[in-house]
């Protein structure tokens, strides 16, 4: 068994600007894993940067209300919606209520800083 809480992993500052705390990654911990996972925050008010990666990625969110854009597709979020990112979508998450945006990250093949670009 491999138990993990967002309070075991350190709070990070990613190149898109949410804030992150990697769960699980398999280059990181010894687990039998081919994806990542991280938990993630966006204050109110503010948007991650446009950026793009060479794997695919599942958002679940898990509070806080606002809008997520894929190439010129814009949708509405909030507790509960789950979003898939096709490997090239360019991508950002905009938090439009008073609380924080807070999700789950499922990157597939696991993250790596090569396989991402951030545009602005």
């Amino acid at each position: 068994m491999f138990k993990v809480t967002p309070a075991d992993r350190p709070e990070f500052l990613a190149g898109d600007e949410t804030r992150l705390r990697e769960i699980f990654h398999p280059g990181k911990h010894q687990l039998k894993l081919n994806y990542s996972l991280a938990h993630g925050t966006l204050p109110a008010g503010q948007r991650s940067k446009r950026h793009v990666l060479t794997s695919s990625e599942v958002y679940y969110f898990i509070s806080g209300r606002g809008r997520f854009t894929i190439d010129d597709q814009v949708t509405p979020i909030e507790a509960g919606t789950t979003i898939y990112v096709p490997p090239g979508g360019q991508q950002c998450v905009e938090n439009t209520g008073e609380s924080d945006v807070e999700f789950l990250c499922l990157v597939d093949p696991a993250w790596r800083i090569e396989d991402e670009t951030i545009l602005e």
